[in-house]
């Protein structure tokens, strides 16, 4: 009975295991309460938490170190095996920070974010509202790009909407919502964000957060673009937005200055004529990540399977 209700749950994907066992949600409340405790210690303090992930998820669990190892060698050919080590160990050191910093942005404030993250290139921000348009923000995985959610505080546009994947997991659904909430944000699920955008007056007062390259699901996979020298699916949502609304459109560089202190520059993206040409936004921004991403390599995410659906891209762009 027990194989059959785990069975059906997994093939449903509709109901949490806790719908069939109740203890389990009381367990889920009694380990986020545990989760609030550690946010509230001294950032110092919860580093030495990373340390611990780290030791163990590298040295012991070796957590994914094949994907990583994997996806570094593809994208980083001219790089040695000793590099290539190299890169992926400091990665799992910046990811391990990156999970006790997302602990911690259940408790931090607005004036400690603003003293960790600092916003360059503001002025971007200003010439979009004195120009009326509405801003799309792009950014990548890069690390910390939970981070940025304070930059609402800090800029002139009245609203800004972090677009966020919706989490199977109800429980955790709302609590990571309640993140992206902070600050006097209005968090917008992915599916959503494209309807809300063409319907919100576009006068200049309103910034669109997108962690931009997400995977897309196989059956939604169109267009593929060559990046970190491998063929990309490409989430292409925005620019739908960029060939048929007058948006200003915003590269989010992320960067590691040292541990818990980040900064953050913001390129404004024009397109070479007029207007936006099809997959012309997407490719500028896969573009101006490229070269984030090799400039910092270790602080990119590298333990997800990016290429997983490189055979479902039916318009490849190889330039």
């Amino acid at each position: 009975m027990l194989f059959f209700k785990i069975k059906h749950f997994y093939a449903a994907k509709t109901k949490p295991l806790w719908y069939y066992y109740p203890k389990f949600a009381n367990l889920m409340k009694i380990f986020f309460q545990f989760v609030m405790l550690i946010s509230k210690l001294p950032l110092k303090i919860q580093y030495i938490f990373s340390d611990l992930i780290f030791v163990t998820g590298y040295y012991i669990v070796g957590y994914r170190k094949n994907i990583v190892q994997e996806n570094l060698r593809n994208s980083f050919p001219e790089k040695s095996n000793e590099s290539i080590k190299k890169i992926r160990k400091q990665f799992f050191k910046n990811f391990s920070d990156y999970l006790v910093e997302t602990v911690r942005s259940f408790t931090i404030s607005s004036h400690e974010l603003r003293v960790r993250v600092q916003h360059i290139n503001q002025d971007i921000f200003y010439e979009a509202h004195q120009e009326g348009k509405n801003v799309i923000l792009l950014a990548g995985h890069v690390f910390n790009w939970e981070w940025f959610n304070a930059l609402a505080t800090v800029i002139p546009q009245e609203k800004c909407f972090p677009v966020y994947r919706k989490v199977n997991n109800s429980f955790w659904e709302e609590k990571i919502k309640n993140i992206r909430n902070s600050y006097g944000n209005h968090a917008l699920e992915a599916r959503e964000v494209i309807r809300h955008i063409f319907k919100n007056p576009n006068d200049g007062n309103s910034v669109y957060m997108f962690v931009a390259d997400q995977t897309p699901h196989f059956s939604e996979v169109t267009y593929g673009l060559k990046f970190l020298n491998q063929k990309t699916p490409a989430f292409i949502g925005y620019d739908k937005l960029a060939t048929r609304m007058d948006l200003a459109f915003v590269y989010c560089e992320m960067k590691k200055v040292k541990r818990g202190f980040y900064q953050v520059n913001y390129y404004r993206i024009y397109p070479e004529k007029e207007k936006f040409e099809e997959f012309e936004v997407v490719k500028k921004f896969h573009k101006f990540l490229q070269n984030t991403i090799h400039k910092h390599p270790d602080n990119y995410l590298w333990s997800h399977r990016k290429w997983k659906y490189q055979d479902s891209v039916k318009i490849y762009d190889e330039e």
